[in-house]
């Protein structure tokens, strides 16, 4: 996830969070023809989180108020993907994807309102033997000449055939339970106001039914905040975090953190099935 060299080119600006980026998103076409083209890195300048918005990102995920928390990293890196993939080479629908894992890393802290540019690589990787089609966009964060935060996001572009055994539930690591919080049936709102993320699956009933979901879900991201929140009050700032997506989680469940303070790893348990897994790096004291 860590680019050597800053980005040649000055880059484009960002395109703000909200209904037009969304709707782009929505209505863009595919082409699931041949090998999916190598398509050039993006370039995006952009501003990051100011005092007031990373306030209300660490009111409503749990972080202390004045919190630099490496999770909202992911409120620009995210838009950055979302603005490559609608690049019209980019050869799947959008609508459908699946966020399978990501890693966030800080090479440097980065002061609130501080201006970076957003260097993404887009690659594609071959096809399983199923046929499913997974991509993986790399970006990093630069402060002028210096790197100051990295992140690589997995998505599923394009699902494989069914057929044979279907696969049993990724079991929970042998891990205490460390914390635990129930998700609000209003939390996916709540977290698209500080995060831009309108997707309709995280918003209401009927628009996570037409896209083939039985309830609406809390974004992964807001699950993966709540936990290095919970992690940050017992052991300090966390400045790395992996993590994979096992199964959703519907608004108004309970969720279970399991943890072994001292150690880097972390499971999330909903409804009795693996949400997340994951591990964190901690900063020096």
């Amino acid at each position: 996830m860590f680019q050597n060299q800053p980005p040649q080119t000055p880059g484009a600006p960002l395109p703000p969070a909200g209904a037009g980026l969304l709707l782009r998103a929505l209505f863009k076409r595919g082409a699931r023809t041949g090998d999916p083209p190598q398509l050039p890195a993006t370039v995006f300048t952009c501003t990051a989180p100011g005092p007031e918005a990373l306030a209300r990102y660490n009111a409503l995920l749990g972080f202390a108020p004045d919190a630099q928390p490496v999770s909202a990293h992911y409120l620009l890196v995210q838009r950055a993907h979302l603005a490559s993939m609608l690049a019209p080479a980019f050869p799947f629908r959008l609508p459908g994807m699946v966020h399978v894992e990501n890693a966030i890393a800080e090479h440097a802290r980065v002061a609130p309102g501080t201006q970076l540019r957003l260097a993404t690589q887009l690659r594609f990787e071959p096809a399983t033997a199923s046929g499913a089609r997974f991509c993986v966009l790399e970006t990093t964060a630069w402060d002028g000449s210096t790197a100051v935060f990295g992140c690589t996001s997995k998505y599923l572009a394009l699902a494989g055939r069914r057929g044979g055994a279907r696969s049993a539930p990724h079991p929970a690591p042998a891990l205490p339970l460390f914390a635990g919080w129930d998700v609000r049936h209003d939390a996916g709102r709540a977290y698209a106001r500080v995060s831009g993320d309108w997707n309709p699956i995280h918003l209401a009933r009927p628009a996570a039914r037409l896209f083939g979901l039985r309830a609406p879900i809390i974004h992964g991201m807001h699950s993966v905040a709540k936990a290095l929140a919970c992690l940050e009050a017992q052991g300090g700032h966390v400045r790395a975090v992996g993590v994979r997506f096992r199964s959703a989680v519907p608004l108004g469940a309970s969720v279970q953190m399991l943890h072994a303070p001292g150690t880097a790893k972390f499971a999330l348990v909903c409804e009795g099935r693996l949400a997340v897994e994951g591990s964190v790096a901690f900063a020096p004291a």
